[in-house]
């Protein structure tokens, strides 16, 4: 006698998938997914209302409210632009540490004496000035995708040069943790230089990840736009 294979549930297994082939931040995503899942169970509620039974009916909602793969390009993009922002926002976010540790750095300058620490202080200060950069771009990104975004078009490569920003930005703000840690190690304001590189270690974990994740979901929208052309 052969076993009975149990049937699946045609919603679970069609949020399952939309959730797999989506990827931006986890709150946008979540609530995305949630309002496709309430929309297929108030349509099989409709239906098994009027006297269909519960897989017949959530086989209809699915097919009615079209494959997983149809929505992934549209909505992708928009979670995209929701990682471009989560991303220009916490490069504007680490901005005060990365000029805490520019004054500090100037402070704890003025009675170096060993080169290497001094050169360390140099490069740790210009690499500020990179992540200010990045932070001039993000905020115009949080402009552009929110506010600006009712009258004008997001540019398409916006996400993708927000995400090379804010990996430049990270980077930047490992190499300044370093010069600092050095300068901290071979200087006598040890202490104060060890604080500022704490404040760009900090920095640097806060940005790489949102950098890492939004350059994943450019490339995503870049290739299914040029799938769709």
């Amino acid at each position: 006698m052969s076993a009975v294979t149990p049937q699946t549930d045609p919603i679970d297994d069609y949020v399952s998938a939309l959730a797999a082939a989506l990827h931006g931040p986890e709150r946008t995503k979540a609530r995305m997914v949630a309002e496709v899942r309430e929309g297929l169970t108030d349509a099989v509620s409709e239906r098994t209302r009027a006297g269909l039974t519960y897989q017949h009916a959530a086989d209809e909602a699915v097919q009615e409210f079209g494959s997983a793969d149809e929505l992934v390009g549209s909505w992708q993009r928009e979670l995209t632009i929701a990682q471009a922002r989560h991303t220009a926002r916490a490069v504007a976010l680490t901005i005060p540490f990365v000029i805490a540790c520019w004054f500090l750095v100037r402070q704890a300058g003025t009675d170096q004496t060993w080169q290497l620490p001094r050169t360390a202080q140099l490069l740790a200060v210009n690499l500020a000035g990179v992540s200010a950069v990045a932070a001039l771009l993000s905020a115009a990104t949080l402009a552009a995708t929110g506010t600006l975004a009712r009258w004008l078009p997001t540019p398409d490569r916006l996400p993708l040069t927000v995400a090379w920003a804010a990996t430049v930005a990270s980077l930047s703000m490992a190499v300044a943790t370093l010069a600092l840690a050095i300068a901290a190690a071979l200087g006598t304001n040890w202490l104060l230089l060890a604080f500022a590189g704490a404040l760009a270690a900090t920095s640097h974990a806060l940005v790489a990840g949102s950098a890492r994740s939004c350059r994943h979901c450019a490339r995503l929208t870049v290739t299914d736009g040029r799938g769709d052309g």
